[in-house]
């Protein structure tokens, strides 16, 4: 009977310290072993035999949402601890409300266990505590619109004062920044005005470029303008020097036609007079105008020259012929009558309006 009852003390041992002395532990976790009380090693991820009475785990304090659990298994995974919303003065006195998230990783689990009582109590104070210290050197504006900033900073601060605690801090996000309701009033406010003044800038630019566009077309159409102009002046210049030209080329072949023909028909001198008198009353025609021919007495023995002509052909008058009525003189005779008048009026002007002839050699 006692030997029945000391070998079921000694199966219950056994078993007991089966149960208590082979632990399994999981993929990336560790579970930290003590002997005696005192650190002795690191049970890394497999099968791991204990020393009843003698090996006992560690239980570490972590946070789990918002209660605070115990477990003998220390987790090596990056983790997410988020906070609630905390007070914060800015460095312009705005008082708002910032949620922040850290991510953060064990690497030391002996130190993480021995070097601070509670490490998520330590991590959530010392992140709120920084949080509003980088915070208070920002204001309203800089904390609004430069959020990588404060989230670096508060990395860097994090990460060195949890480097002792074996614990790395991989990130923090400001989850959320709440400002007060007035002052959220005054930003929509600002925003509408900022808003409406570009509106008003870009208007007024576009109406600067619309007026720039308008005049340079304005300043291409006088000058496409005046080009044409300028041509149209051009052409009408060269059309008259043209026809000026063709004019010129005309009289030209005239005079050359009209020469030939006198020198083709052998015109007489009486001919010849006739045509110089006749270009000496052309020349002569008009109000106050004066021509005193260059040879005066080449225009006297062109009318002497006449007046034979017209002596030569009246008849000789009958001593007893009956007179007959007047007859008109032809008008012939009337244009040469009148010619030799001109002409001797022009040769009778006084000495101040006659060309003197050189004087001769005697």
């Amino acid at each position: 009977m006692g030997l029945t009852i000391v070998l079921l003390f000694l199966a219950a041992a056994v078993v007991f310290a089966m149960v208590t002395g082979v632990r399994i532990v999981p993929q990336a976790k560790v579970m930290v072993v003590e002997r005696l009380g005192k650190f002795h090693r690191v049970a890394s991820s497999g099968l791991n035999i204990l020393i009843p009475f003698m090996d006992s785990p560690r239980a570490m304090e972590m946070r789990a949402g918002n209660r605070f659990t115990r477990n003998t298994l220390v987790d090596l995974r990056e983790q997410v601890m988020g906070f609630e919303t905390v007070q914060v003065i800015t460095h312009d006195n705005v008082n708002m409300e910032v949620g922040s998230v850290i991510y953060y990783q064990i690497v030391d689990p002996s130190r993480a266990l021995y070097q601070v009582e509670n490490l998520a109590l330590a991590i959530e104070q010392l992140t709120m505590t920084n949080l509003r210290n980088v915070m208070g050197g920002l204001t309203l504006d800089q904390t609004l619109t430069s959020r990588e900033t404060v989230n670096t900073k508060l990395r860097m601060v994090l990460d060195e004062a949890t480097e002792k605690w074996g614990v790395k801090v991989t990130r923090v996000e400001l989850r959320e920044i709440e400002p007060p309701q007035a002052i959220k009033s005054a930003m929509a406010k600002q925003m509408t005005a900022e808003r409406e003044r570009r509106a008003e800038v870009t208007k007024a630019e576009g109406d600067k470029a619309a007026a720039i566009l308008q005049a340079e077309g304005e300043k291409i159409s006088r000058i496409l303008r005046a080009e044409a102009e300028r041509d149209a002046e051009i052409a009408r210049a060269e059309g008259h020097k043209r026809a000026v030209m063709l004019e010129a080329e005309g009289k030209a072949e005239a005079t050359r036609l009209t020469f030939e023909a006198i020198h083709t028909g052998r015109a007489t001198p009486e001919v010849l007079a006739l045509r110089y008198l006749e270009t000496l009353q052309e020349l002569g025609k008009g109000d106050n105008k004066m021509f005193v021919p260059y040879e005066a007495t080449t225009a006297l023995g062109s009318i002497a020259m006449l007046k034979e002509v017209f002596a030569n052909e009246a008849p000789a008058a009958a001593p007893e012929a009956p007179r007959l009525p007047a007859r008109a003189p032809s008008a012939a005779a009337m244009s040469a009558q009148a010619l030799a008048r001109n002409a001797a009026a022009n040769a009778t002007l006084p000495a101040t309006r006659r060309v003197q002839p050189p004087p001769s050699d005697e």
